[in-house]
């Protein structure tokens, strides 16, 4: 068990201090991203888009889900890692929801799942909940509904959706959710809902009042630069940066400057060295093999 759990997000609310949450779909970036004190990394279906190059969540698998969710938990010591339930692994039946949300914790090692839907989906919360996994809810732009909602826009701008949402906000809570993400909501809702509750509201587009926020990892690193939503902000400009170094790292290549003589091993054959001048013998051998682990 990571030392952030959810009693401690709960604390954090009550405390009125703000849960910082980030995507995370491997190894290093869950190090990295835990290292940067990221309170809950979410393994997010959003693979299906900045992984994998599909233009929805659709089609992510739950083999693929539990593959990322484990690198990312590997890569973790303090942060909490909820792992998404992808399309179709739990809208069939309960049971089904149920099998598939212990493979995330079985399999990928998650803390928590999450899943989307609003009060349709409270007896598959409180089953799941029941069998001890616990599960963060997600409402309003749930990107699984695309198709349903007609693209991704902005949800509960009028006063019958918003009055919806709220409803489902308490649903979800009731059922068990320990969190609940809002996604592309008027901020307003958003902060009637966070008011109305007492488990923690995570924001992506549903402005300041919620409880915690959520981006994901490629959007706020910038590694496709030209893809900027309005509730986007860029923290780094790491696309242009990995374009600039992979650019010289070729030039190096192609003009034979790269490997260079301080990036080269060298040779303990004597009688090599010998008949060849211009191969220096080798410096004491290190104890780290090649890749620096110990042989």
């Amino acid at each position: 068990m990571k030392p952030v759990t959810i009693h401690t997000l709960k604390k954090l609310k009550d405390a009125g201090q703000k849960i910082c949450m980030v995507t995370a779909y491997d190894a290093t970036f869950a190090r990295l991203f835990d290292d940067a004190g990221a309170d809950v990394l979410l393994v997010g279906d959003s693979l299906g888009m900045v992984v994998q190059g599909n233009d929805s969540t659709l089609p992510v698998t739950m083999d693929q889900m539990v593959y990322h969710s484990r690198c990312v938990t590997r890569g973790t010591r303090r942060a909490h890692v909820v792992g998404d339930l992808p399309f179709m692994s739990y809208q069939n039946s309960v049971e089904d929801a149920v099998k598939n949300a212990g493979r995330m914790v079985v399999e990928g090692g998650v803390g928590s799942v999450k899943l989307e839907g609003g009060q349709e989906f409270a007896e598959v919360i409180s089953r799941i909940v029941r069998a001890s996994i616990p599960v963060m809810g997600h409402l309003g732009l749930t990107p699984q509904s695309v198709h349903k909602m007609g693209g991704y826009v902005v949800q509960g701008r009028d006063e019958d959706t918003a009055r919806r949402l709220l409803e489902d906000a308490v649903a979800l809570e009731q059922a068990g959710c320990y969190a609940l993400v809002l996604e592309a909501v008027p901020l307003e809702l958003a902060k009637a809902i966070t008011a109305r509750l007492s488990i923690p509201t995570i924001g992506i587009g549903a402005g300041k009042h919620c409880d915690g926020q959520v981006l994901v990892s490629y959007d706020l690193l910038a590694f496709n630069p030209s893809f900027k939503p309005k509730f986007v902000k860029h923290y780094a400009q790491l696309g242009d940066a990995v374009k600039a170094a992979a650019g010289t790292y070729f030039e190096e290549v192609r003009a034979g400057s790269f490997p260079d003589d301080e990036h080269s091993f060298r040779s303990t054959n004597m009688r090599l060295v010998a008949s060849n001048p211009e191969v220096v013998p080798a410096e004491r051998e290190e104890k780290n093999g090649v890749y620096g682990v110990p042989v």
